[in-house]
């Protein structure tokens, strides 16, 4: 059996822009912005949205880390933006606003943005929210207090939207680990085939949220989309204090393993008058970011054909123990066989 090309794993933290007290290295920090700046630096956060008089003039960094999206902005030319940071990394940001001569128009304020005061309401509120599977350790809470308490009425959210999506899986690199035992025999002599039960339990037989990156090559099926939130819509905390829900239903492309489902997130930002949304994915279809993907394993392989059946739902909620972190339930059914659940949680 030869093994397969490795995945690149992107290196970063957990996406959560601030508002918690855990801190990332210089290298994950450095990822991150560079991400930051690739996507808000092509998005209508420019000229068409922050600069324009009917639309933006102040603007509210929720969770700014190192600054990266308020210099951003005011170098598209908003007058006033206020960074707000939770962690011990506005210092950074304050350091980054002073070497781009822009204190006079980017004020950084330490704490968390339910606490912060500020002078004004804002005409836009900008966040890199986005928590590993969307809402693992993220903070759409805080940007939903922004919206409520901060922004001006028909004030703009960026990102607005996000949707999340799931697929089944066939995980090559797991499948090489899978088969690697009962390899060993026509290498070295030794039958180790016995030990396949075990290799199968050690990745498979656990209930973790398993973050990893995957390529368009190990999706199964059609991708489904289980859930979109709208960032402006009444009641939105709630809905997800109670968990995101929803159903799916595919079909195989072909014969393979199946070990389990892949979840991701995409988030759009609404563009100017004279320009397109923009779409920032997460799928295996699409150039890796440091969110990867999440993995949610089966106990075992589960064999499939071309137009197997795979259904199921998948709800999202906090967990009892921390409501920051992920919990995730999975009801499916593969084929004939009979419906299965399984409770997986974000481990540390």
């Amino acid at each position: 059996m030869s093994k397969p090309k490795k995945r690149k794993l992107e290196s970063g933290g957990g996406g959560k822009g601030g508002e918690g007290t855990e801190e990332e290295d210089g290298a994950e920090r450095e990822a991150r912005d560079q991400l930051y700046y690739e996507c808000y630096s092509d998005v209508s956060v420019h000229e068409e949205m922050i600069a324009d008089r009917r639309r933006g003039k102040t603007v509210l960094d929720v969770g700014a880390g190192t600054g990266i999206l308020s210099i951003v902005c005011a170098q598209a030319g908003a007058r006033r933006v206020y960074a707000v940071e939770a962690s011990t990394i506005w210092q950074q940001a304050r350091e980054a606003v002073r070497f781009n001569g822009l204190e006079d128009r980017v004020h950084v304020l330490l704490g968390p943005v339910e606490t912060v005061e500020l002078p004004e309401q804002v005409d836009a509120v900008v966040s890199e929210w986005m928590g590993y599977r969307l809402l693992h350790e993220s903070m759409p809470s805080s940007v939903l207090h922004a919206r409520t308490k901060r922004l001006k009425e028909a004030g703009l959210l960026l990102p607005a939207s996000a949707e999340l999506f799931i697929a089944p899986i066939s995980d090559q690199m797991l499948e090489w680990r899978l088969g690697f035992w009962s390899q060993v025999k026509q290498h070295c002599g030794v039958d180790r085939s016995c030990l396949e039960g075990f290799a199968t339990r050690c990745p498979m037989g656990h209930s973790e949220i398993v973050v990893q990156g995957l390529s368009g090559e190990d999706v199964l099926a059609r991708p489904q989309r289980f859930a979109q939130l709208e960032l402006s819509r009444a009641g939105l905390e709630q809905e997800l204090e109670a968990g995101v829900r929803g159903r799916f239903r595919c079909s195989c492309y072909g014969s393979a393993p199946l070990h389990g489902f892949a979840i991701w997130f995409q988030v759009t930002f609404p563009g100017g008058e004279s320009e397109k949304p923009l779409v920032l994915s997460t799928s295996p279809f699409h150039p890796a970011t440091h969110w990867k993907q999440a993995l949610l394993y089966l106990n075992e392989p589960v064999q499939v054909e071309q137009d197997t059946g795979v259904s199921g739902e998948i709800t999202l909620l906090p967990s009892r123990d921390n409501p920051r972190r992920l919990r995730v339930l999975l009801r499916y059914k593969v084929g004939d066989q009979e419906e299965k659940t399984k409770d997986f949680a974000m481990e540390d």
